[in-house]
């Protein structure tokens, strides 16, 4: 009778193990776990609060020639929409001055305004022109702000290695803003810190338009990871932009006020 019962049991729990374990009813769907890893990817990003960063971007033509900029990028995290940027450009001394102020939100299109010292007025950058070249370089106004979740649609594709030991998630975005200049972007997510490490970027016309590289992780506050090094190659140009970071500090006690459009114009 007990060897009975013991049987029974097991059995019983075989089933439980095999309904639970079953593709069909619980796996999720490619559209729900490129989302999931999304949310995952952002969640550990919560919390740093305000950080400052000098930044050196470097911005080459097909030829190879190239051309400097330095600037100094403030960011205040925003609790419930998305994050706030301030870059002040220092040199070279024709483009000292220049300020580019972006309020990121999770529903709507950012605000963004840039400040031209030659020209002495702040314009806004219209939510029609965002796939414009930022300053020049191969990253558009839209790469620049907060990538909030909400703004894309997700879809799993894979997990494959990535270089250095890494094993990474391939998950593509679709933009959901009618004047995005991508169809999609594909990128490539490492599975256990949730860091990106490549982004395809696709035009209007679905072609590759240009790969963003990220590198030289460094993790702040014993949580938070950000890339030292980004990398934007445009494939169809033959042009690419270098952005390299140094001297990150986080909670400084940037306060809302500090980014204010009505205070670009005196900005140093």
């Amino acid at each position: 009778m007990l060897k009975i019962k013991k049987l029974g049991l097991n059995l019983i729990a075989i089933t439980i193990a095999a309904i639970f374990s079953a593709p069909s009813v619980f796996a999720q769907t490619a559209a729900e776990k490129g989302l999931a890893i999304a949310i995952e990817a952002d969640k550990r990003n919560n919390g740093w609060g305000d950080s400052i960063v000098n930044m050196t971007m470097t911005l080459k033509n097909k030829q190879g020639d190239t051309s400097e900029r330095e600037i100094r990028i403030k960011s205040l995290e925003v609790i419930g929409d998305g994050d706030k940027g301030l870059s002040i450009f220092d040199k070279p001394r024709d483009v000292r001055g220049t300020a580019f102020l972006t309020f990121s939100h999770v529903n709507k299109p950012d605000d963004q305004w840039l400040y031209l010292p030659a020209l002495k007025r702040v314009k806004r950058i219209s939510s029609r022109n965002k796939s414009g070249p930022f300053m020049g370089s191969e990253f558009a106004f839209e790469d620049i702000g907060s990538q909030e979740v909400a703004k894309y649609t997700y879809k799993f594709l894979k997990e494959e290695p990535c270089g250095d030991g890494l094993t990474c998630f391939v998950v593509e975005r679709d933009p959901t803003d009618k004047f995005s200049g991508y169809t999609k972007q594909v990128s490539w997510i490492d599975n256990q810190e949730y860091r990106v490490i490549k982004t395809d970027f696709y035009d209007r016309r679905n072609s590759l338009l240009k790969t963003l590289e990220m590198s030289s992780y460094q993790q702040y506050l014993g949580k938070y990871w950000r890339a030292k090094k980004m990398v934007m190659t445009n494939h169809q140009t033959g042009k690419s932009s270098i952005l390299n970071y140094t001297d990150y500090k986080f909670k400084t006690g940037l306060k809302d006020s500090d980014f204010n459009k009505s205070k670009l114009k005196r900005l140093r």
